[in-house]
């Protein structure tokens, strides 16, 4: 609609320069990295309950909304409209802004719906009202980064912060509903698998990657591993530098028997190996990685 065009086009240009700097730095947190770290810092160093709710929640997100995308095929405001709004890349994506395959769809935002889904997550388990509050204004940030970005129109994001909302509170419902972890997994997991028939972006074979390798690593880690929550600081920032270094070592590594040419032509083959590379990424670091906490606990205390 032109009211949104005419929107980012008024917010990029009141914004000038910094429209780069500020549109990045907000999308962060809703973006894969900033998922991550904060997913990793609830789940070595607060609570392991709820970093695994959380994972699981923000996953589910990132696999169930690139399926409506496909279907909605709607183009980023700056592909539609690039002689009036300004593209800006998410932090480490180095694809061509053109690429719709890497880029993905506009609607609905992903981020949005991710920092929806992951706050009311977090304020489900802190239950304070500063909790709530933070939130909600951290997710209103991410959404407006969004516009700023022009990867989405106005809309995208007000659909991205319901279907957010929407997405958690399945997610929560059948955490009570449905008490045999097992069969709340397979069913979040069936839900996610239609999208292996029509949906060709990376972000799906993403999550969908993730998704698998993190419900095998929370059945793993719960019979095998079953680390111990932390108090020790040493300990958790171990915990979660150790992670991310086990992740962009993985991430480099795994890519090394394939081409470049081949890892970006957008075909099924392509996308089926980044599901399983990530798959197992997520499954190294969630479930083998923390065997290694207990020797962790034994820096920073004396004898």
């Amino acid at each position: 609609m032109e009211w949104e065009v005419a929107l980012i086009e008024w917010i990029q240009k009141t914004l000038g320069s910094l429209n780069s700097t500020v549109g990045t730095v907000m999308s962060f947190i809703g973006g894969e990295i900033g998922l991550m770290l904060v997913s990793l810092i609830v789940l070595f160093c607060w609570k392991k309950e709820s970093g695994m709710r959380l994972a699981l929640i923000i996953s589910v997100v990132n696999t169930w909304l690139p399926m409506i995308k496909a279907v909605a095929m709607r183009l980023r405001p700056y592909m539609e409209h690039p002689d009036r709004v300004q593209g800006v890349a998410d932090f480490g994506n180095t694809a061509s802004m053109d690429d719709v395959a890497a880029q993905g769809y506009s609607f609905p935002s992903t981020h949005s719906a991710s920092a929806m889904a992951l706050f009311i997550s977090l304020a489900h388990d802190i239950r304070k009202r500063w909790m709530w509050i933070a939130g909600i204004v951290i997710t209103f940030l991410v959404g407006v980064s969004r516009a700023i970005n022009g990867m989405h129109y106005p809309t995208d994001i007000l659909a991205g912060w319901a279907l957010g909302f929407a997405s958690a509170g399945i997610c929560l419902l059948l955490e009570k509903k449905v008490k045999n972890e097992w069969i709340r997994h397979l069913i979040l997991l069936v839900l996610a698998l239609p999208g292996l028939f029509f949906v060709r972006t990376e972000d799906y074979f993403t999550s969908l990657g993730l998704l698998v390798g993190l419900i095998a690593a929370i059945h793993f880690e719960e019979k095998f591993v079953n680390f111990k929550d932390t108090r020790n600081i040493w300990a958790m920032i171990l915990r979660v530098a150790g992670a991310f270094a086990l992740y962009f070592l993985m991430n480099t590594v795994l890519k090394l028997p394939f081409s470049k040419d081949f890892l970006s032509s957008g075909t099924l083959t392509a996308f089926l190996v980044r599901a399983a590379r990530y798959s197992l990424i997520i499954f190294t670091i969630i479930g083998i990685y923390p065997m290694l906490f207990p020797y962790f606990e034994k820096i920073g205390k004396k004898e």
